[in-house]
């Protein structure tokens, strides 16, 4: 089965600014980086999602300090980097036509955040036909919300994706198919 590796929303904004520091960021960016490793020993593709505005003035606005894919990840220049304006990463994106151009049939997802864009992509993905995802184990977060902690809201959607719409696996037990050409 041809995968790939989907990162999403893992910008600067999430590691810089102290009130919108992700929970367990420090674990989360060394749980991405061994992702990225394990994918690029048998060249499976590492994709970056990065959610942008393009309103003057907003978070996360175009080629600003805090839009920036975090710059502890291991990224390369031949990564593909989407750029996504909704929660949605295959909104009015190319995505979907890499994927199916690239013949991709598993993703999998890590990133930020949870609930918002993790949640709405892993859904999306299913409904699309991708429906032998994996999520990583404690490799998406977010902040706290009014009502739960971050780690309450990681725990209920993990809970709820796990054999539905995804397979939530720790990091340790993923295993990356090497990829073959035909």
């Amino acid at each position: 089965m041809k995968q790939a590796l989907l990162i999403i929303d893992m910008q600067e904004i999430f590691f810089d600014l102290p009130e919108n520091a992700l929970y367990g960021r420090d674990q989360l960016t060394k749980k991405v980086n061994q992702l990225i490793a394990q994918a690029r020993t048998v060249d499976c593709p590492v994709i970056f999602i990065q959610h942008t505005s393009y309103t003057a003035g907003e978070d996360l606005y175009v080629d600003t300090p805090e839009w920036e894919i975090h710059h502890k990840l291991d990224r390369q220049s031949e990564d593909p980097v989407f750029r996504k304006t909704k929660w949605d990463t295959f909104y009015k994106t190319d995505l979907l036509t890499w994927l199916q151009n690239n013949q991709i049939e598993q993703i999998i997802f890590a990133g930020a955040q949870t609930e918002f864009c993790i949640d709405t992509s892993l859904r999306a993905a299913y409904s699309l036909g991708y429906q032998h995802n994996i999520v990583i184990q404690n490799g998406t977060s977010t902040l706290d919300s009014q009502v739960l902690r971050a780690d309450q809201i990681i725990a209920h959607h993990e809970n709820v994706w796990n054999k539905r719409f995804a397979t939530v696996t720790p990091v340790e037990e993923v295993v990356f198919q090497p990829t073959t050409t035909s």
